[in-house]
């Protein structure tokens, strides 16, 4: 499975390297989502699939790997990584398409473009370095103890970064903002969190 994530950043790199370096670094600059409203950032283009790709892998390849350490350190199986990956896979698609869905039902999708797309290239960049950070303790002296602060701390910093960019929508629609967060963030990851404990 690492070598079909190494694989997919070299198709990815073919499709278009200088987009794949924006999205490394996404995270941190805000300009890079600028730039993006003006590309195609269409769910449905190659380069977007494969990232999407990427990214659920990653995130249930670092799932996994925590899951497992909290069942009494069991090895991770392909089994169980499989599901895994089903479950993160279809959360993100669900969720993408519901966004998708709903800006264009009430015709927010001019008004919430730049929200979308800030917030799917910030969690992007973050997969890339959720892979780095799988790599260092899968093969490194990294321990597994230390990645779940790791990871709420980049993305907290994703969070914070993010609300910063999009100050303007997110406090002139505070309350609708809130109940985004519990509908669509917050409450689907609870359901996982209990499933998956």
């Amino acid at each position: 499975m690492l070598l079909l994530l190494l694989v997919l950043i070299a198709v990815l790199k073919v499709l278009d390297s200088e987009k794949l370096k924006g999205y490394v670094f996404a995270v941190f600059n805000k300009g890079f989502a600028d730039g993006e409203l003006g590309r195609d950032t269409s769910f449905f283009s190659l380069f977007h699939n494969v990232l999407f790709v990427f990214s659920s892998l990653v995130l249930a390849f670092v799932i996994s790997l925590i899951t497992a350490q909290n069942k009494d350190g069991l090895a991770v199986s392909f089994s169980y990584y499989l599901t895994i990956s089903g479950v993160v896979f279809s959360y993100l698609l669900i969720k993408r398409l519901l966004e998708v869905s709903f800006s264009n039902l009430f015709l927010l999708r001019k008004r919430l473009r730049f929200y979308i797309v800030s917030k799917y290239s910030s969690l992007y960049s973050i997969c890339f370095f959720l892979l780095i950070l799988f790599i260092v303790c899968q093969f490194g002296p990294l321990s597994v103890s230390y990645l779940v602060p790791i990871i709420i701390g980049l993305f907290l910093v994703r969070f914070v970064l993010h609300i910063r960019h999009n100050k303007n929508l997110v406090f002139n629609e505070l309350f609708y903002f809130i109940l985004y967060l519990c509908a669509f963030e917050i409450a689907p990851l609870l359901t996982l969190f209990k499933l998956m404990f």
